[in-house]
């Protein structure tokens, strides 16, 4: 169970580090130069997003080599995971960056003769980080999840390299649950790490950003 923890785990994080650096780089440029730049990106993002995500899981990895080693597989997977999850978030990004270009401290940083650079490493980007920070953590689930509905069906990690998917799938036997029920387990930490990762991020919510906070509060009240 740890063992399956451990793949599981690691490609959710993985995959979120390779998707949001990806979002940020493409979504950043897209929002701050703006005019072709953007047209052409932003209808790139849209083209993938058009597609279902979990089909488009399931095309990506059934067209590609099912002769692979276990690394490779695994390598696989996050990539497949972080190409399907990048264009949400960088069209996110583009929208932060088109705002934040037009605040007093970027245009004042322009002025100065900072260049473009400098002002989207020590002026925008920074006042994106608390969204970042908790975007990453509120997707963390969707990716394990993926990789284990990849391993569950048979196209993810293999055995006898372990998985939570792959470990939950003996689960689909009858007489193997009744006589083994303790194999449920990976289904259970499947879901008590994804409730655990969902308050994570609610709690990073209102400690990076109080007003959104606050104006929960006030619609509660």
């Amino acid at each position: 169970l740890l063992s399956g923890a451990r793949i599981s785990l690691s490609v959710g994080l993985i995959g979120i580090l390779v998707s949001f650096s990806l979002g940020a780089l493409v979504g950043g440029i897209s929002g701050y130069y703006g005019g072709t730049v953007d047209n052409v990106l932003m209808r790139f993002c849209e083209m993938i997003m058009s597609f279902p995500g979990f089909y488009l899981l399931l095309a990506l990895r059934a067209v590609l080599p099912t002769n692979l080693s276990s690394t490779q597989v695994y390598l696989l997977i996050v990539l497949i995971l972080s190409f399907i999850g990048w264009p949400g978030f960088a069209r996110v990004i583009r929208g932060m960056f088109l705002s934040l270009r037009e605040q007093e401290f970027s245009l004042a940083a322009k002025a100065l003769g900072g260049t473009d650079l400098r002002i989207i490493l020590r002026h925008i980007l920074p006042n994106t980080m608390s969204f970042i920070i908790v975007a990453a953590t509120l997707s963390v689930p969707g990716y394990i999840l993926g990789e284990s509905a990849l391993s569950f069906l048979g196209l993810g990690i293999q055995e006898p390299q372990a998985s939570w998917g792959n470990m939950l799938a003996a689960a689909m036997n009858t007489r193997v649950l009744v006589s083994f029920p303790w194999i449920l387990l990976p289904g259970f930490s499947i879901f008590i790490t994804i409730l655990a990762f969902n308050f994570l991020g609610d709690a990073l919510r209102d400690a990076l950003e109080p007003r959104m906070r606050t104006s929960r509060r006030t619609f509660t009240a």
